[in-house]
C-alpha cells in the first residue's frame, strides 16, 4: 500500500484516534462481560450517557468515513439491553479498525505510523 492524499489524516485526528480507541475497546470488553452475565439486562442511564459521550466523539472523528451512516448512539430514552449495547459498540469498533487500516501503516526503516500531511512524502514510498 502506498501513501497518498486519500489516506492522509491530520495529526489531530491521529491523536484523537489514539485517545478514543483504547477507551472504546475497554467499553466494548465491559459490555461483553455484562452481556455474558445477563444478556437481556438493561443498561442504566449513567452507563448510556458515558458511553454515548465516547461514541459521539468517535462519530465526529469518523464523519467522512463511509461507515458513519451505520453508527447509532445508544438510545437514552428506551435504555438498551446489554446485548444491544454490545452490537452497537461492535459497529463502532469495526469502523475504527477500518479507519486505522486506511490511515496507518508500516514504513520501511521508520516503523508503524499514521499517514499525515506532515509526513515526508519520500518516506511513504517504502510502505509495506
Amino acid at each position: 500500500m502506498k501513501g497518498n492524499q486519500d489516506n492522509k489524516i491530520s495529526k489531530e485526528d491521529a491523536e484523537q484516534f489514539d485517545l478514543l480507541y483504547p477507551m472504546l475497546r475497554s467499553v466494548y470488553e465491559e459490555m461483553k462481560e455484562f452481556s455474558k452475565k445477563k444478556q437481556d439486562g438493561t443498561l442504566n442511564a449513567v452507563k448510556v450517557k458515558m458511553t454515548n459521550r465516547l461514541l459521539t466523539k468517535i462519530k465526529t472523528l469518523l464523519a467522512n468515513h463511509p461507515a458513519v451512516e451505520f453508527l447509532d448512539l445508544l438510545d437514552d430514552q428506551v435504555l438498551p439491553t446489554n446485548s444491544d449495547a454490545v452490537l452497537i459498540i461492535a459497529h463502532f469498533k469495526s469502523a475504527m479498525e477500518q479507519y486505522r487500516q486506511k490511515h496507518h501503516g508500516y514504513i520501511k526503516g521508520i516503523g508503524d505510523r499514521w499517514f499525515t500531511p506532515d509526513n515526508d512524502e519520500s518516506t511513504t514510498e517504502d510502505l509495506f
